[in-house]
């Protein structure tokens, strides 16, 4: 009841309100404050490579509006952007000013033709995906779709024994691991991953992320399912 007197009140409000009930997901992040650019590009990036995202800053995990003090925090991203993320990544903002309190809307949008990479504490250049509240790594078989994806040219596949033991274990079952498929195939890690990516080219097989690990299943919907 007080939220609501609130936000009409001060209608500019609900619209940050509206994103803080949505939570932290796959499109949106919330940040008490930014003290490490290193961290904050890891976000930026991931936002990029999956379908793009905002970052609340001055918001708590559970939602309460804590606010920044100054203009540091827009400097940190700033820097995580040029410095911290290959290529460098173009973001806007919006300062809201809430009962008091600031937060910067921080808004970067999907990337249509790179990937995005972002440094880590050991100067090495990784790629990171958003997979719902989180910041995954992103392994070399996606890397190599994206990049196949991006070429111009078609893809070629010749429909094998090892294609058809995929298919057929997929259908019987919801997933397979890597080294599950290679084994059971009894291939070679490269041909496995040839073949991975092929059928996530072709949209007959996703790749799914978790936290612990990487699975791969049929995309129902190419079978009709």
């Amino acid at each position: 009841m007080l939220e609501t007197l609130l936000t009409s009140v001060y209608p500019m409000s609900a619209y940050i309100y509206d994103l803080i009930r949505e939570g932290e997901n796959e499109f949106l992040d919330f940040k008490h404050s930014i003290g490490d650019s290193k961290k904050i590009a890891r976000s930026l990036v991931a936002f990029a490579n999956t379908n793009g995202g905002k970052l609340l800053v001055g918001v708590k995990d559970n939602g309460t509006i804590s606010g920044i003090a100054t203009d540091e925090e827009y400097y940190m991203v700033e820097a995580a952007a040029k410095l911290y993320c290959r290529p460098e990544i173009r973001f806007s903002t919006e300062t809201w000013h809430i009962h008091g309190k600031t937060v910067l809307e921080i808004t970067i949008p999907k990337s249509l033709h790179n990937t995005y990479y972002a440094k880590d504490k050991y100067g090495k250049w990784k790629a990171y995906i958003r997979v719902k509240d989180q910041n995954l790594l992103a392994n070399k078989i996606l890397l190599k779709v994206w990049d196949q994806k991006r070429k111009s040219r078609g893809t070629f596949v010749r429909y094998t024994h090892e294609e058809k033991l995929l298919l057929d274990y997929l259908w019987e079952n919801e997933y397979i691991t890597f080294s599950k498929f290679r084994k059971l195939a009894k291939i070679s890690p490269f041909k496995a991953e040839r073949i991975l990516i092929n059928m996530i080219v072709l949209n007959l097989v996703d790749i799914v992320f978790t936290e612990n690990s990487t699975l791969y299943k049929l995309r129902e919907k190419s079978f009709g399912g």
